[in-house]
């Protein structure tokens, strides 16, 4: 076991059951992320890893979707010694910046996302950027628990890479088996 399932273990973030995730998909497990965020020293630890690779690339705004995602940009922000900010829900499909927030046309942007599972917050963090002519530079994120992987036009890097499976609502094995269904978090 590497130092950051550690972490996630010791924690009590890796949860085991039958849950429904943000993406509307079902899987075995879910990672309870808000379990190791509670600790300022696991969070400055895998956000760090995070600043590190990019540490490089002139990053000037880090920003993340709400809610884990305002954390992880603060402290990743914090460490690289520039801004960090967040993009809120707007309607189903699209995340702004409000509060003030802004990204000047051609800033350099990391974002930064909690666990990724389809991309679609991480992908409407994005829009959200370019929409205000910033220009993101890669992509941090805690866990890639992706089957698949999930393509971004964008160097990703993940403090873990773990392969969770996920199962759309009509094929989920869990369900066949009458086991009760857990919508954890808030989304």
């Amino acid at each position: 076991m590497n130092n950051v399932e550690e972490i996630f273990q010791k924690s009590g973030a890796i949860l085991k059951g039958h849950f429904l995730l943000a993406s509307g998909l079902h899987s075995p497990i879910y990672w309870e992320k808000f379990r190791v965020l509670e600790s300022p020293i696991y969070t400055e630890q895998l956000c760090r890893m995070i600043a590190d690779h990019f540490r490089e690339q002139e990053i000037q705004v880090v920003a993340g979707p709400t809610t884990g995602g305002i954390i992880l940009a603060f402290e990743t922000a914090r460490q690289l010694g520039v801004r960090g900010i967040f993009a809120e829900k707007e309607g189903a499909a699209e995340r702004a910046f409000r509060r003030g927030f802004s990204i000047n046309p051609g800033e350099r942007v990391l974002t930064v996302d909690d666990i990724l599972t389809t991309g679609n917050s991480t992908r409407q963090v994005m829009a959200a950027v370019t929409k205000q002519g910033g220009i993101v530079i890669g992509i941090g994120v805690l866990v890639d628990r992706s089957e698949q992987g999930v393509e971004f036009g964008v160097p990703l890097f993940s403090c873990l890479r773990s392969i969770t499976p996920t199962y759309t609502p009509q094929d989920c094995p869990l369900c066949a088996a009458h086991i009760p269904l857990v919508k954890p978090g808030s989304s």
